[in-house]
């Protein structure tokens, strides 16, 4: 465990004063605005963006959203500061996705605060097997015996990762809705004094995902092959709604390297099937997705995990829908080859 760790001690004995001015001074939203010491709006720490986003569409005006993992940074294996653990003490709700974020539940129990609510957005979600534990994407079912709302240990973090199940619902336009709606329930709770706001913002958000949902039913209806190769194993919740067939490279986590065999297994099936593209990600070097499309005589192209906007993104003003219909575009495309 890295040195954050270490500083867990100090932030439980240190004053609230202190605590305060640093959370402060350490983070911005993602337009890069201050926060207001004089404002009433509740606090969220959300884990990566698109907890942010979702987070960010349902509180609208009532709330100040922070980001813990940095734009253009992989989620992955990164691990909070002792400024994120400021941040993550004084939040009013904590979001996070589950699965991968394998520091949560350590990082909770060190910046302990009985008065927030935590919203795992995969609970009650039926999740599915990693790629590494199951090429078929046979469902396993996700139980935790413990409430996330309001308790700071026992979040099924730990029993994602052991058990091999995928964690990457938010690509599924279907299953973000169902996240959206957890986060909706825990800033009622958080602040009911906007209730009927936060109802009224993620209602507007669920229809725009509603939207959305039916631009990929379209949109793939009809496609010319249904199987799609891609750099890691993050898109089996989308194929599922769509029925597509992903074929990834590496597993679940994107830092995997694959094994000579899987690389030989991928490069026969990308043969056998005349696949013409191979897809790559936009936070994750592309090298081995470049080796293989060389091998086979395909092209690369991004479609992407949102695991975190890039500069580009960025510049282009895209948010989580317009990223998603990017990768609609990509995917029509290489499924009509």
């Amino acid at each position: 465990m890295k040195s954050w760790l270490k500083h867990s001690f100090i932030l439980a004995v240190t004053s609230s004063l202190i605590l305060s001015g640093c959370g402060n001074s350490a983070k911005t939203d993602n337009s890069g605005a201050e926060s207001d010491p004089g404002s009433k709006k509740i606090k969220i720490a959300a884990t990566f963006y698109p907890m942010a986003e979702f987070s960010r569409q349902v509180a609208g005006e009532h709330a100040e959203v922070i980001t813990l993992v940095p734009a253009g940074v992989e989620p992955h294996d990164w691990e909070p500061s002792p400024k994120d653990m400021t941040v993550i003490k004084e939040a009013d709700v904590f979001v996070y996705n589950g699965g991968v974020e394998g520091w949560v539940d350590k990082a909770l129990e060190s910046a302990a605060n009985d008065k927030r609510i935590v919203v795992e957005t995969i609970h009650d979600l039926e999740l599915i097997e990693g790629e590494e534990h199951s090429h078929e994407g046979e469902e396993a079912g996700h139980e935790d015996e413990h409430a996330h709302e309001g308790e700071e240990a026992g979040h099924a973090d730990e029993d994602v990762h052991e058990h091999g199940l995928d964690p990457h619902v938010w690509l599924s336009p279907v299953l973000a809705q169902k996240q959206v709606a957890a986060i909706q329930a825990a800033l009622e709770k958080a602040d009911p004094a906007h209730k009927e706001d936060y109802k009224k913002n993620a209602d507007i958000y669920i229809a725009k995902l509603k939207e959305l949902d039916e631009l990929f039913k379209s949109g793939l209806n009809g496609a010319k092959r249904k199987d799609f190769v891609t750099q890691h194993a993050a898109f089996a919740y989308l194929a599922k709604e769509y029925g597509l067939t992903q074929v990834p490279i590496s597993g679940i986590s994107p830092e995997q390297e694959p094994s000579p065999s899987q690389m030989a297994e991928v490069i026969k099936f990308a043969k056998e099937h005349d696949v013409k593209t191979i897809f790559f990600e936009t936070l994750v070097d592309p090298k081995i997705a470049q080796t293989i499309a060389k091998e086979v005589g395909a092209k690369t192209d991004v479609l992407n995990p949102i695991e975190g906007l890039t500069e580009e993104d960025q510049k282009e003003n895209l948010d989580y829908i317009g990223v998603m219909k990017k990768n609609l575009e990509a995917l029509k495309k290489a499924l009509n080859e």
